[in-house]
């Protein structure tokens, strides 16, 4: 779980209108997080060219049914790519900031998202430290495989000042359902979201 770019945020960017999108059953990609991915299909070839040629970023549309898309995302920037010689692709995307979607620029042969930033609703920072070491608290126990790896994790999410981002990295990596990321990746409120995130962790525990 490398969280080590955390520095990388939407206020070191000027977000563009457009996004070009790779669509992914069930995949929910939050900000503060790397999303390994393996591109393959031609209309992802030529969308992986576009995003080198101009920003340097995309976003991954989570599916519902058949078209719909779910309207926000993460507009994610590519930190690596590398080309094997039978033109498929490994990428690293960091994600940058949610993202609305408000429509599209284009469909065929790969699809470019119209977006707006997502404004998250204030809340008190002395909350959200409190939610944060509870969500913490919560993590799985580490087995002895793990045990040097969630160690470093938890010190490095305990002394992030960016209490919103620990939200997101914590959601990406230790919530499975797919309901409840959805519910996270949509939801403005900061607070709102650890709450959410708190009752996944307890369940868990359970």
């Amino acid at each position: 779980m490398d969280i080590s770019s955390k520095t990388f945020s939407a206020k070191h960017f000027v977000l563009p209108c457009t996004l070009p999108m790779i669509m992914l059953e069930d995949c929910y990609h939050f900000p503060g997080c790397h999303l390994p991915l393996f591109i393959f299909e031609e209309r992802y070839r030529l969308m992986l060219d576009h995003a080198l040629r101009t920003d340097r970023m995309f976003c991954v549309g989570v599916r519902l049914g058949r078209d719909d898309v779910l309207p926000v995302t993460t507009a994610g920037l590519i930190r690596s790519s590398i080309k094997n010689p039978d033109g498929t692709s490994q990428v690293m995307l960091y994600g940058v900031s949610r993202v609305r979607i408000t429509g599209w620029e284009q469909m065929i042969p790969f699809r470019i998202a119209q977006v707006d930033p997502v404004l998250t609703h204030a809340a008190p920072s002395e909350t959200l430290r409190t939610l944060k070491f509870r969500a913490l608290e919560l993590l799985p126990h580490p087995t002895n495989d793990s045990c040097a790896s969630m160690r470093l994790l938890r010190q490095e999410l305990e002394q992030m000042h960016e209490t919103e981002e620990v939200c997101d990295i914590i959601a990406f990596h230790f919530v499975r359902h797919k309901a409840a990321l959805r519910e996270l990746l949509e939801e403005c409120c900061p607070q709102r979201r650890y709450e959410r995130l708190i009752a996944e962790l307890e369940k868990a525990q359970d």
